[in-house]
């Protein structure tokens, strides 16, 4: 009997045991789940606000990125943080702002959205940039290769082994020799001919160079050189040159083709029948372009893209006018009125000139005689050079760290000289 009752005492105090455990793992459980609910819920936006009484509002985040880093945020005018951060604000439209000593503000309007990552990225450029000059006296007629690395230019103020055409590699790791100061660099001299007084073009493929002596209509020579070397005999095709422009212009021809066919089939015809196309992006999804005619651009792309800001949209073409279509987002934006044409051909009649930021994200622009860097978009305009230059000849450095210019500081009496606008 006695044994019994110990059995069915140690039978309860073991059900009693089991049920406390699965109580405790029940609880653990529920807050396990309870847990990973309020971090989904925080990675959300959904916060805890006090005021007015406890309640769990929704919030959108703003993340804030900054070149150079360290940065300070204000949030319609009001300091909020540091970038590169995060920020949660109720949906609403703000104002942000992205200061740093010695640099120019990062100002844009961004819509934040509830359970939305919104990102400002700002490109910071100095108040007061360096100025270095790369190359001796009497640079002319500079001219960039189709993938913007390098630059060929023409010498003619030293002696005739000096003078002729140039091919200077713009690279991060240092500058090269300086034109007219070696060999490395030359691509032809004056002993051959007058190369110095030539009209210099690129090839479709950046490997060789056209060079035109004499009037186009005065019996001109033309020259194909190599654009890696020195050309010790240089190759005159004056004979097959409407040959070599027709070739020429068809690999121009299909490398377009072949850039507008990477598009929806819809985009394809409004482009064609509304876009005057200046150049593509660096990474060839952004089309700068010229209006051809006022029009309405239908949304492609439905739903939108959830984190766009959209404030700077401009679905509305005005004839002329100079736009930037983003063809993976889906989002047209305006950079320039119609009031002045855009250079595109003879450079000695450009009123002003726009072309790409080697991060596909920025465009240079060159009016009223200076430099400006403006966001895709058209906002934050920023003068960086307003000083003498000669012409537009303008050229963004590969890494987006300077930006390489012809001057001669308005000396007449000086030969131009290559310098570097240092952008960090």
């Amino acid at each position: 009997m006695k044994e019994q009752l110990l059995e069915q005492e140690e039978h309860m105090h073991h059900k009693h045991s089991t049920k406390k455990q699965i109580t405790i793992f029940l609880l653990v459980l529920c807050c396990l789940v309870l847990a990973t609910a309020l971090v989904i819920l925080y990675g959300k936006g959904y916060r805890f606000k006090f005021q007015d009484g406890p309640r769990i509002a929704n919030t959108g985040i703003l993340q804030t990125i900054s070149k150079p880093t360290g940065a300070q945020v204000f949030i319609n005018d009001k300091l909020a943080a540091s970038t590169d951060s995060s920020v949660n604000l109720p949906p609403g439209k703000y104002t942000i702002k992205i200061a740093k000593d010695g640099y120019n503000d990062w100002i844009k309007d961004i819509q934040i959205e509830a359970e939305v990552v919104s990102s400002a990225n700002a490109l910071l450029l100095p108040k007061s940039p360096s100025l270095q000059s790369i190359s001796t006296f009497g640079v002319e007629s500079v001219v960039a290769d189709p993938s913007g690395t390098r630059l060929a230019f023409k010498l003619a103020s030293n002696s005739a082994k000096k003078n002729g055409i140039y091919v200077f590699g713009m690279t991060s790791f240092g500058f090269p020799v300086l034109a007219g100061q070696g060999s490395d660099t030359q691509i032809v001299d004056d002993s051959f001919d007058i190369f110095s007084e030539s009209e210099i073009s690129w090839s479709p493929d950046g490997k060789q160079i056209l060079a035109v002596i004499g009037s186009k209509t005065n019996s001109p020579k033309y020259y194909l050189l190599k654009a890696d070397g020195l050309n010790s005999t240089p190759q005159n095709v004056t004979l097959t040159i409407d040959t070599l422009f027709e070739t020429w212009e068809n690999q121009r021809q299909e490398k377009e083709n072949a850039r507008l066919k990477s598009l929806k089939i819809q985009i394809q015809a409004f482009a064609k029948e509304n876009f005057k196309i200046i150049s593509w992006s660096p990474d060839e999804t952004e089309i700068l372009y010229q209006a051809s005619v006022s029009a309405q651009m239908p949304v492609f792309r439905k739903p939108r893209i959830i984190g766009n800001n959209l404030l700077y949209e401009r679905r509305d073409l005005e004839k002329d006018a100079i736009y930037v279509y983003d063809s993976k987002e889906d989002i047209n934006t305006r950079i320039i009125g119609s009031e002045e044409p855009v250079c595109q051909e003879s450079i000695a009649i450009c009123k002003i000139s726009i072309t790409w930021f080697p991060d596909s994200e920025h465009l240079v622009y060159v009016h009223d005689k200076k430099i400006e860097i403006v966001e895709k978009d058209g906002a934050n305009m920023t003068t960086i050079y307003a000083g003498p230059f000669l012409d537009h000849y303008v050229f963004p450095w590969p890494d987006g760290s300077k930006i390489v210019i012809l001057t001669n500081f308005g000396n007449q009496t000086t030969s131009p000289t290559l310098y570097t606008i240092g952008l960090k």
